[in-house]
């Protein structure tokens, strides 16, 4: 009985212990895409009234845990019983994430017309604040669910030799990690300005020392979120041609001297603007014959 229990303790430590060394590789694996929903999401999850931000974000991650309870069983019953089609969907997202990246590079490096920004504090109805709050949120959530499938099945990906049950472990710790982790720090980013006011505000003495730090939190958030979004780019290119790389053989042998870093963004670009420049091209055709009609 005692020896029983023993074997069946040891059985569980031996697979908290694979679990734990496989959700370390799998978080190394989406730590880029991780980093880009953070940007993403931060982006989105900001300029609305200061007192509707939280709310805004809470219904965001509301939206995020059920896009993850609707991806994990699909791709938990494609890798229990079709698990070829794992390295297919993550192919075809590495050219999804490859042809965003090369879209944010272009939009960055060629001049065009910025959408006209909306103020939601001035000249704005109650009802018109809401309706503008209900269409970023669903466009939040909507670009969650992408960045929610492409998390799951890259994970799914470095665990799909694993029994089933350390995939389901794995799978869902990392899926947990990219709601509350990331939607905790996007919380704390965009209060940031909210926090520096109030420190501005502590007391009636002229630039003191709560007033700089003030200061620095209140100019610190556009740039924060500029600088997560250059990071997130980055990570795009980098996370999609690693995926190429190491899952495609002729990628993965073609010039072994070379670092993979190296590889991994060359290959990003490639395919990327491939997509992009596809993509544009069938776009501008079928808005030509839309005019002709």
């Amino acid at each position: 009985m005692a020896s029983g229990l023993f074997a069946l303790l040891d059985d569980i430590a031996t697979l908290m212990d694979d679990v734990a060394v496989m959700s370390k590789m799998a978080a190394k694996k989406t730590a880029g895409l991780l980093g880009d929903d953070l940007a993403v999401n931060a982006e989105k999850a900001s300029g609305f009234v200061s007192d509707r931000e939280i709310p805004v974000l809470w219904a965001i991650t509301k939206g995020s845990l059920l896009n993850k309870l609707i991806i994990l069983p699909v791709a938990f019953l494609l890798s229990a019983f079709v698990p070829f089609a794992i390295k297919i969907i993550l192919l075809i997202g590495g050219v999804y994430l490859a042809f965003e990246g090369a879209e944010k590079i272009y939009e960055y490096l060629v001049p065009h017309q910025e959408k006209k920004a909306v103020s939601l504090a001035v000249d704005l109805t109650e009802e018109q604040i809401l309706e503008i709050e209900k269409e970023k949120v669903k466009s939040a959530i909507v670009t969650d669910f992408i960045l929610s499938i492409e998390i799951v099945i890259i994970t799914l990906g470095t665990v799909v030799d694993a029994p089933i049950l350390q995939q389901i472990i794995v799978v869902s710790l990392i899926a947990l990690l990219a709601t509350v982790g990331v939607y905790g720090v996007v919380a704390l980013i965009v209060r940031m300005d909210e926090f520096g006011l109030k420190l501005i505000n502590l007391n009636e003495e002229d630039n003191s020392f709560s007033d700089k730090v003030g200061r620095v939190l209140v100019s610190a958030l556009p740039k924060v979120i500029k600088g997560m979004t250059i990071v997130g780019t980055v990570a795009l290119i980098l996370v999609s041609g690693g995926i190429f790389v190491h899952n495609i053989d002729f990628f993965h042998h073609l010039l072994p001297s070379w670092p993979s870093i190296i590889k991994e963004i060359i290959l990003g670009l490639l395919v990327g603007f491939a997509a992009f420049g596809a993509f544009e091209f069938f776009h501008k055709l079928f808005a030509g014959k839309k005019k002709h009609a």
